[in-house]
């Protein structure tokens, strides 16, 4: 098949660009700078110059070009976000970006499209002990306002595409992933809590579910080949971790220090959104992907042989990890 791909240099991109080729698809990456062009080169993509959030731009670049699925795995992200306009570029991405890439999607005779979502569309807070599926409310009202501007990109990106796909012109999937790590995301983790910049409120009680990103990769792949049209996946892992618990495991296999332990009323001056996101605690299910998609965690089932793979990988490209 011929795949394109928004987002396909990024964090979930380029291991998903990477399965692909591997898999025998032709994969066409959007670019919006050379540095992008440069990294979908070297991974066998065919890049394409457009900025997503600009329409006419985006079409022009795909005009006369043929693709059969579509995939949005786009964000702004650079690091971790620690306040609420970190997000604001992402957001946009969801709302305005899903919009432009359906009309993009629409112009390329694309029969699938596969968004990626993320579980904190379910609402920031304390779930408890319930486990979250898919039949849960998806981007519930009644956040506070500063929250309620991140889940209403989810709501936004979701809504597009149920309503692309009851019109009846494409197939849309939305896949709900964990909290992503992986490689090529732990390298700024392990630099921040080098550092002691990457505090955790007390207590110690929020429960995170979180994906691998080769695993992420593959279960992409299955809902491309067997994913039901309108249907929504929660892509996590199966074991959900406590956060202390995750980063514990994680300075304790890097000889690093633990991480600072600040109350939430000191450390939400300095870093609101990562309060907010590091006090959410949800166990989520990732039942239906396995029952209807024939996928499984198999990377990393759970976090500590996540990080263990990660770090077996950082040190064979890199040598020893320095501290």
């Amino acid at each position: 098949m011929k795949i394109l791909i928004a987002g396909a240099s990024g964090a979930l991109g380029a291991p998903l660009t990477r399965a692909l080729i591997t898999k025998g698809h032709q994969v066409l990456g959007l670019a919006r700078t050379p540095e992008s062009r440069a990294h979908l080169t070297r991974l066998g993509a065919h890049p394409l110059q457009a900025n997503v959030m600009e329409r006419d731009e985006l079409l022009k670049a795909v005009k006369g070009v043929q693709a059969d699925v579509v995939i949005h795995a786009l964000t702004a992200l650079k690091k971790s976000p620690l306040r609420h306009q970190d997000m604001y570029a992402t957001n946009a991405l969801r709302d305005v970006g899903s919009r432009n890439l359906l009309a993009a999607a629409r112009q390329v005779g694309a029969r699938r499209f596969i968004a990626e979502s993320m579980t904190l569309g379910y609402g920031y807070g304390d779930w408890g002990a319930q486990v979250l599926t898919e039949d849960h409310p998806f981007a519930p009202m009644g956040s506070s306002a500063q929250l309620e501007r991140h889940v209403a990109g989810f709501r936004s990106l979701e809504r597009q595409l149920w309503e692309a796909t009851q019109e009846g012109w494409i197939e849309g999937i939305a896949l709900r992933y964990g909290y992503f790590y992986g490689a090529a995301s732990l390298p700024p983790l392990l630099e921040a809590l080098r550092h002691h910049s990457l505090p955790l409120p007390d207590g110690g009680r929020a429960v995170t579910s979180w994906i691998y990103l080769e695993d992420a990769a593959a279960a992409t792949i299955a809902a491309l080949e067997g994913g039901k049209a309108g249907e929504a996946y929660n892509i996590v892992d199966d074991e959900p971790v406590r956060n202390q618990d995750f980063f514990a495991f994680l300075c304790q296999q890097t000889h690093l220090p633990k991480p600072l332990s600040l109350p939430s009323w000191m450390m939400h001056p300095l870093a609101p959104l990562a309060t907010d996101f590091f006090a959410t605690s949800m166990r989520v299910s990732n039942a239906k992907a396995v029952r209807e998609l024939g996928w499984r965690p198999t990377i990393a089932p759970s976090y500590r042989q996540g990080i263990a793979q990660a770090l077996e990988v950082l040190n064979s490209e890199q040598g020893a990890i320095k501290l």
